[in-house]
């Protein structure tokens, strides 16, 4: 099959276009054929190696975590697939190797979900990852309830945008933060948008006097100093980025995989309350420009690469 791999360690030009072996279907696995595979700054910091203390890589490695696609074969321990069923998945294992830019990956069914109707192959590969960190954070970290206020960093990216409009599904009053060009986009998700920079804990105080309750942090560094500053006496904060958070009486969040999530995700997709925005798109052999593109971080939504077949 046609794959982008990498051997080592390095920027996006170590991603090459060259053929792997087919992927060996275990009995927990299904034989995926990959239609779309979203970029998220995990990958390129994977390809960085920026994560190399928690995850082993096993040269060359395929990079991607997100797919949509096609089930080709179910194994045989796994009854809940069939053949020609669309699906989406968080395709994270504990070692770098077999990840989803290539025609075809073996999923391991608890990386699974069924693909949400009515979404396209480029917008459904855009769900998993990001939907999982938004929910996870937002339900188990910071358990957001109907009628707080929560703040979202980078609220016009993949995670934010998404984790905007699940806590206005909650029923949570949502401010994000947002470069002046993405305001109208966060308004169009159900948030009130401020700009980052300098006074950004002025501007934030003055939508919400008394603090927030809940803060969603993907930024880290001083986005997450202003985070604490602007809580609630009972406010609660979560960081996906910097693990700095626990000095501030916060948690951190590395997202995994869980098939019921991801499926409570993509039902939720299929009606509409959850919208995946998709800015540009790149055919499997660009996928170095999908990495360059998403590591300049001015990314409204998902940037998402597609396998012809």
């Amino acid at each position: 099959m046609k794959a982008i791999r990498y051997a080592r360690y390095g920027g996006p030009e170590v991603l090459e276009l060259g053929e792997a072996d087919d992927p060996r279907v275990g009995p927990d696995s299904v034989l995926v054929e990959v239609r779309a595979a979203a970029v998220n700054p995990v990958d390129w910091k994977c390809r960085g190696g920026h994560l190399d203390q928690i995850l082993q890589p096993v040269f060359p490695v395929i990079p991607g975590w997100d797919v949509s696609g096609v089930v080709v074969r179910p194994g045989p321990a796994v009854p809940e697939f069939a053949a020609g069923d669309e699906v989406i998945g968080y395709v994270r294992e504990d070692v770098l190797s077999r990840g989803t830019f290539a025609e075809y990956v073996a999923a391991p069914v608890r990386t699974l979900a069924r693909k949400p109707r009515g979404l396209s192959f480029e917008e459904a590969a855009g769900l998993p990852l990001a939907g999982l960190t938004a929910y996870q954070v937002l339900h188990r970290v910071l358990e957001v309830k109907r009628g707080e206020t929560v703040l979202v960093h980078a609220a016009a990216g993949g995670v934010g945008s998404i984790a905007v409009q699940l806590a206005v599904h909650l029923g949570a009053r949502v401010i994000g933060t947002a470069s002046e060009g993405n305001h109208d986009f966060v308004r169009g998700l159900g948030g009130e948008p401020v700009s980052y920079g300098e006074g950004l804990a002025e501007r934030v105080r003055g939508l919400a006097p008394e603090g927030v309750d809940a803060a969603f942090d993907s930024v880290g560094g001083d986005a997450l100093k202003v985070s604490a500053n602007l809580l609630a006496p009972e406010g609660r904060l979560a960081s996906i980025t910097d693990p700095e958070v626990v000095a501030y009486g916060g948690h951190y969040w590395f997202v995994r995989p869980d098939p019921q999530d991801l499926q409570h995700l993509s039902d939720l997709a299929a009606q509409g309350t959850v919208r995946i925005h998709v800015s540009k798109t790149f055919p499997l052999e660009q996928a170095a420009e999908a990495h360059r593109l998403s590591q300049e971080g001015r990314t409204r939504g998902k940037i998402v690469v597609t396998v012809p077949h």
